[in-house]
């Protein structure tokens, strides 16, 4: 499976925020559309960054009670790792292991096109699993019944 059919059942709304906004009103905008990651982009769009709830867990930890006016840039991972929409599933799956991240932006043509999380990717091999489970019972059901 594709990273594309991810996108195309999830869809292609990728939150954003600006690297001057403030790291509080970043967590804000996370808990108000629940979700666990913004990409930074700058205002022409170009993907600056990352801020996950990791990155806020960790400048909470170093810088406590300032951390709520630092500015996203401050805090951000700038060392983004990306797939394209025609990736396999368990290409995002072995980058996501190996970079230890748990959202991945979709880039395609050097244009951001969506963003996939690590509980996207672990849904669509789940269906995946089910579905080759269901053909196999099937399968075995209608061997034994001629």
């Amino acid at each position: 499976m594709k990273v594309r059919a991810i996108l195309a059942a999830k869809g292609r709304d990728v939150v954003t925020i600006e690297p001057e906004a403030r790291v509080l009103d970043a967590a804000n905008l996370m808990r108000r559309v629940d979700i666990g990651a913004l990409l930074v982009v700058d205002g022409r769009g170009t993907m600056l960054g990352i801020l996950t709830e990791r990155e806020i867990a960790r400048g909470l930890a170093t810088c406590s009670f300032r951390l709520a006016d630092m500015r996203v840039a401050q805090i951000m991972s700038r060392s983004v790792v990306t797939c394209a929409p025609d990736d396999d599933v368990t290409t995002a799956m072995a980058l996501m292991t190996h970079r230890r991240t748990r959202h991945i932006p979709i880039v395609e043509n050097g244009r951001l096109c969506g963003i996939v999380s690590l509980g996207d990717v672990v849904k669509s091999r789940l269906d995946d699993v089910e579905l080759e489970v269901k053909v196999l019972r099937e399968m075995h059901l209608a061997h034994w019944a001629s």
